[in-house]
């Protein structure tokens, strides 16, 4: 399969794409799941980062993929205070006994958000979200009124320490459509950098600089700059995503194909890492 090259913003996510299909074969798309391929894209997006703030869920099946494949030396680090993890199977929640096992330190919580993430040590931090804006800003709290919810959702835990202090944050979205890529959030539970430089407030990191999608990659570099879609999976127009995107979405100069799960990235992820279906479905 031939990947058209990107502009000159999305050469490091394209590269980690297409590093890990050279040696095995393409699987079809068509059977693989919607949770198989957004942790597989995702896993290769990490190629060449070394420590990574991990969120429960697809996170972690991203994580621990790419640990097998591109990125052999990662560092996970999870919001419960435990760093370097190396969990015999997956954690079922961040306070999962399993995290602890193996790993190469347990910090207070003090410690863990007041050096290691305010201390910028953080190379990805690693979040899903109900909602997003063109601005990278993330709703994780409530979906319609605030008073009167259609949906109350978890909040924010320590998503928005992790966006603050991140050097840069990759986003897993289960759903693409308007209502979860909207041009307002119904609540804005994390804000990104620019949205903080208008409270006079100056983050450390870049904010959301990817957002991994059922339909492609979405990607920014930084203040200023908006989403704008840089690759789709095979079958999936410009048009498409477009139309389920709530905002007027930029789209880069050239759109790259993102490769499909190979059947080696696909045994790992099955048979290896999420052998229980813990996070697969």
């Amino acid at each position: 399969m031939t990947t058209t090259a990107p502009d000159a913003g999305t050469t490091a996510s394209v590269t980690s794409v297409t590093s890990t299909t050279s040696a095995t074969s393409v699987t079809s798309v068509t059977s693989v799941t919607s949770s198989e391929l957004l942790s597989v894209v995702a896993s290769r997006e990490l190629a060449a980062r070394r420590t990574v703030f991990a969120g429960i869920g697809l996170p972690t099946l991203a994580t621990e993929l790419a640990r097998l494949t591109v990125a052999p030396e990662i560092e996970v680090v999870y919001e419960s205070g435990v760093c370097g993890a190396h969990p015999s199977h997956l954690p079922e929640t961040i306070a999962d006994a399993v995290l602890i096992s193996g790993a190469e330190a347990v910090l207070s919580m003090p410690a863990l958000f007041g050096y290691v993430l305010q201390g910028g040590h953080i190379d990805v931090g690693f979040l899903g979200a109900a909602q997003i804006d063109r601005w990278g800003n993330l709703n994780t709290s409530v979906i319609g009124d605030w008073e009167r919810p259609e949906v109350r959702l978890p909040g924010s835990g320590g998503a928005v320490e992790v966006m603050a202090n991140s050097r840069e944050v990759f986003v897993v979205m289960r759903r693409h459509d308007p209502r979860s890529f909207t041009e307002f959030l119904d609540f804005c539970t994390t804000p990104g950098p620019d949205r903080a430089l208008a409270e006079g407030i100056r983050p450390l990191g870049a904010g959301v600089t990817r957002v991994i999608t059922e339909l492609g990659i979405l990607a920014r570099e930084g203040v200023g700059d908006q989403l704008r879609l840089v690759a789709t999976h095979p079958g999936v127009t410009v048009d498409q995503v477009r139309a389920a995107t709530g905002w007027e979405l930029a789209v880069a100069d050239r759109v790259a194909t993102v490769p499909p799960p190979t059947a080696a990235e696909l045994r790992l992820l099955r048979e290896d890492v999420d052998p229980g279906r813990v996070y697969l479905r």
